[in-house]
């Protein structure tokens, strides 16, 4: 129910009881209900349109202390109303219902899509993950640096805007572009932890998971594009993270999993995946054998 709707109801529910004069005491009771029923309904509705305006939702609802029941003669004014009331505690059982089924559901998709994600080895050398039976094995060892390369990095320059969360992953873009991965995946990594809020966390996380993927590290990649879609699923780039996290999953032979991934793009982001990614969608059910 918005905000306005709500705002209706209780003007309705005010005239009646301005209606229902002749019964003070027992209108005194129902005013009491009505008050208590809209906060409920406020806070279920922050829950539900999380950053509304406070001009509508209560920022945490009061207990009223108990008052004794004077008993009164029941008017029809005040009979209808009563029944107005009952009604209106229906309703909001049913929305707390719903909510509280909204929440389980969200927990259910984060638990699967954790299912999906392969488990990372601890030791800093190597990672192994077990795919359906088989093994990737991820080298993430360095070799003694090559001179070529060092003088290579060294040529990337790292902007200087006055935007240091900005610089930092366009810093981190540039080593990519060049093909410089690992590089790369220690700039984005940086910029992703000194700049959590910035508008780049989302660009910075989500392009480290490609990096990792261009490196050949599927199981590294599919760890970091799941994060960034669990952790800043509101971000410019969760979207293309569940498609990147699908591609890890499939050079990892976990083709089923792709597959959900792909649906719970589709679902939770509707717009992007029918959009700009609409392509990409495509081709990563064609890869994942989608049915």
């Amino acid at each position: 129910m918005k905000p306005v709707l709500l705002s209706t109801l209780f003007a309705a529910l005010s005239a009646s009881l301005l209606i229902a004069a002749p019964a003070a005491a027992q209108n005194n009771n129902v005013d009491k209900r009505v008050d208590r029923l809209e906060q409920e309904m406020r806070a279920v509705q922050r829950k539900v349109f999380p950053g509304g305006s406070s001009r509508f939702f209560e920022p945490e609802i009061r207990p009223d202390a108990d008052t004794p029941t004077t008993p009164s003669t029941t008017t029809t004014a005040v009979s209808d109303l009563i029944a107005r009331v009952d009604t209106l505690e229906r309703s909001l059982a049913n929305l707390t219902g719903q909510v509280e089924q909204n929440d389980f559901r969200i927990r259910q998709i984060e638990d699967k899509m954790a299912a999906a994600v392969p488990p990372v080895s601890t030791n800093p050398g190597a990672l192994s993950t077990t795919p359906s039976g088989g093994s990737v094995t991820e080298d993430t060892g360095s070799a003694s640096p090559d001179p070529e390369r060092v003088s290579g990095v060294a040529s990337i320059v790292m902007p200087d805007t006055g935007d240091v969360g900005e610089d930092a992953y366009i810093y981190g873009y540039r080593l990519w572009e060049a093909k410089y991965y690992p590089e790369a995946q220690t700039q984005l990594k940086k910029a992703a932890a000194d700049h959590p809020k910035h508008r780049r966390a989302s660009f910075a996380k989500n392009l480290l998971g490609r990096a990792y993927l261009d490196d050949g590290k599927p199981a590294l990649a599919s760890v970091a594009l799941y994060e960034n879609y669990q952790e800043l699923p509101r971000g410019e780039r969760a979207p293309d993270s569940l498609y990147f996290l699908s591609t890890a999953l499939v050079q990892l032979d976990k083709k089923a999993d792709a597959c959900r991934v792909l649906s719970e793009l589709q679902e939770v982001y509707p717009s992007a995946a029918s959009g700009r990614l609409s392509a990409r969608v495509a081709r990563g059910r064609t890869a994942a054998d989608c049915s």
